[in-house]
């Protein structure tokens, strides 16, 4: 036993890799549990589609006296017109500067819908070059909205935090807040919790969705579950096209719906974005907590040799870190190991004591280490120094401003 112990000690599963691969093996499970779902609901559909395609098709051939090659290269010839954007009923130019624009910004935004495809190679070779940087542009300005509208959410929980301390008697009434903590992306001490934030942004994207469907049903003759599932669709950039605003001819109110439109397009793409990455952090919360269920555990007899001469031996500063996770701004230090031997009946040891005043050293060494070099007080003891150590993009965003996922936690 203590062997196996020792070959799986030398070869450790990084915790990034096996949330990695925990994370594809779950979506994996969930495709092919979606492949299963949709192929129960719509198999039966799309065969009954066919079969009464196929009669149609027999009854026409045979009604206009029509042979069924002649009738489905008639047919093969409609398609083309239709994939060029030829439609029966009147539709509005597709290439217009508006049209354009609006091809433009299905394009940057990857919803892709498909109704409007370039037809020349110019086009096609120019597509590639505006949709390489416009895409690029548009996810960064993603990430900065989604930045900008959490520090917002941030400063009103602040805010509501301070005003129910204020109630509760823990904050003095005149208490005001220094020029360190008045800033919107300084969120000293108090972080909000990942799950309001939730909260807040789900009530608003379903709040913007419902007022989209009513302005579609409205305008565009859509029943409402019709409107919904093309909101959700646009805003999460899938876009399949088989619903698409303002394609027809001439509307009503016309520039004002076409302005409406582009606003809910561009407000729910947002929102949505930014709540698929906090459902993001909540789901690798629960891949982090998988992890800990599933981690290696010795047989009791090397579990109880390993606890008593981690109780025995002195505390490095690493340890203690992994253990309580402090970070360089923190108020005090708790030793949780002196704790346990008081609990348990014993006396603290001098070794303790001295591992725990060079802890305190090391500690304070570091924090003046940072401020001399220029770095942020709420910088962890165990963060690398690299520049990718925090994370990079609405991750590090989203670690950077709530509670359950800092590194200060």
């Amino acid at each position: 036993a203590a062997g196996s112990c020792r070959r799986r000690r030398l070869a450790p599963l990084n915790e990034d890799n096996g949330r990695f691969l925990l994370l594809a093996a779950l979506i994996a499970a969930y495709l092919s549990a979606g492949a299963t779902v949709f192929s129960a609901l719509e198999s039966p559909s799309e065969a009954a589609a066919q079969l009464r395609w196929n009669r149609t098709l027999h009854n026409f051939s045979r009604i206009f006296n029509i042979s069924l090659p002649e009738l489905r290269a008639f047919l093969r010839s409609y398609e083309a017109a239709m994939a060029a954007g030829i439609r029966v009923d009147a539709l509005r130019p597709r290439w217009d500067f508006p049209g354009a624009f609006y091809f433009v910004g299905t394009v940057v935004s990857t919803i892709g819908f498909g109704m409007t495809t370039p037809a020349t190679v110019a086009g096609k070779v120019f597509l590639i070059v505006y949709g390489l940087f416009g895409c690029a542009g548009t996810i960064l300005f993603f990430n900065l909205f989604l930045e900008r509208i959490i520090s917002l959410l941030a400063f009103i929980m602040k805010a509501c935090h301070e005003r129910q301390l204020r109630r509760s008697g823990l904050l003095p009434p005149n208490f005001r807040r220094g020029p360190a903590m008045s800033g919107v992306g300084s969120l000293v001490g108090w972080k909000p919790s990942v799950y309001h934030v939730l909260l807040i942004l789900g009530i608003f994207a379903i709040t913007l969705s419902c007022c989209a469907s009513a302005m579609y049903t409205a305008v565009e003759g859509w029943n409402y579950v019709d409107s919904l599932y093309y909101c959700f669709v646009t805003f999460s950039t899938i876009g399949f096209g088989d619903l698409v605003s303002s394609q027809n001819a001439a509307y009503q109110n016309q520039g004002l719906y076409r302005f409406g439109n582009f606003i809910f397009i561009l407000m729910g793409v947002c929102c949505i974005y930014s709540l698929f990455n906090v459902i993001s952090i909540v789901i690798k919360q629960v891949l982090n907590w998988v992890l800990k269920k599933f981690e290696c555990r010795c047989c009791p007899k090397c579990h109880k040799s390993s606890t008593r001469l981690s109780r025995r031996n002195a505390i490095t500063p690493g340890a203690r870190l992994r253990r309580h996770n402090i970070s360089v701004d923190a108020d005090g230090q708790y030793d949780s190991d002196t704790e346990g031997r008081r609990l348990s009946g014993e006396m603290i040891s001098m070794r303790e004591l001295t591992a725990s005043n060079k802890v305190s050293l090391a500690i304070l060494q570091k924090q003046l280490s940072e401020t001399a070099n220029g770095y942020p007080r709420n910088v962890c003891i165990n963060t690398r120094q690299n520049g990718f150590s925090a994370g990079v993009g609405a991750l590090a965003i989203m670690n950077n401003r709530l509670a359950e996922t800092s590194d200060s936690r």
